[in-house]
């Protein structure tokens, strides 16, 4: 699963990556640590505007409940959507249908038990550039978007990066990015697309603080990504020690 993400790359970068540009209505800011139980946005290239970069409210909300999101906030976790189901939900089915995006990041972060201990390891590129989820988004008022990241499971990589649920956010191999966004896609082809685009042979993680998980602590700064070393993990550092 993935509840934390990170994007610390600057605005060129992200636009010279995705060959699209920035929404002129919003002021972009890098972040080291968002979590998704805030609510706060994430930046996606959506599939009516792939030219696009904008916000989008982390949690989807479905057209039936735009009318009270915090209602629905409180019934449902939308903030990541299971790949295997998305067709046969109804919070999901239009959107992955009609509505999928490109989720820009260049990090997330997973828990770890080791030992009877949840640690927090943060994941990212060996290069640490930039990459995308697989997502799906809802317009919940005019160019006010918010979304959803697709997870799979059965990945050696996600064992490793979350050993309690074992689901991974679905990490697109940088060729798939824009077959995500194709308007032509049918439900066999958008099924094919979650099973053969994930990407894991370039990624790796290593563990952070524990005071990423403590309330109303500050956690989008530097610190958040920084390595920390747990005495009780035999020096298991790194997924790949």
């Amino acid at each position: 699963m993935c509840y934390a993400t990170s994007l610390r790359t600057s605005e060129k970068e992200i636009e010279e990556r995705f060959n699209a540009t920035q929404n002129v209505d919003f002021l972009y800011e890098p972040y080291f640590y968002r979590s998704g139980f805030e609510h706060t946005n994430l930046f996606i290239i959506p599939q009516e505007y792939p030219e696009e970069i904008n916000p989008a409210m982390w949690g989807l909300v479905p057209k039936h409940a735009v009318k009270n999101i915090e209602g629905f906030y409180k019934d449902y976790n939308t903030l990541n959507a299971r790949s295997e189901k998305v067709f046969n939900c109804v919070n999901y089915r239009d959107s992955i249908r009609e509505r999928r995006c490109l989720i820009i990041v260049d990090g997330f972060y997973s828990p770890r038990y080791i030992n009877s201990l949840s640690c927090p390891y943060y994941c990212h590129l060996k290069d640490d550039s930039l990459f995308a989820f697989a997502g799906i988004y809802s317009e919940i008022d005019d160019g006010v978007y918010s979304c959803s990241i697709l997870t799979v499971g059965d990945h050696g990589f996600t064992v490793k990066a979350n050993n309690v649920r074992k689901r991974m956010p679905l990490l697109l191999e940088s060729e798939f990015e824009y077959e995500w966004l194709r308007n032509d896609l049918s439900e066999t082809n958008i099924k094919e697309l979650m099973r053969v685009g994930f990407t894991y042979d370039q990624l790796e993680a290593y563990t952070v603080s524990r005071d990423l998980y403590k309330k109303g602590n500050a956690k989008d700064g530097p610190w958040a990504i920084s390595k920390v070393d747990y005495p009780g993990l035999g020096g298991q550092r790194s997924f790949f020690d």
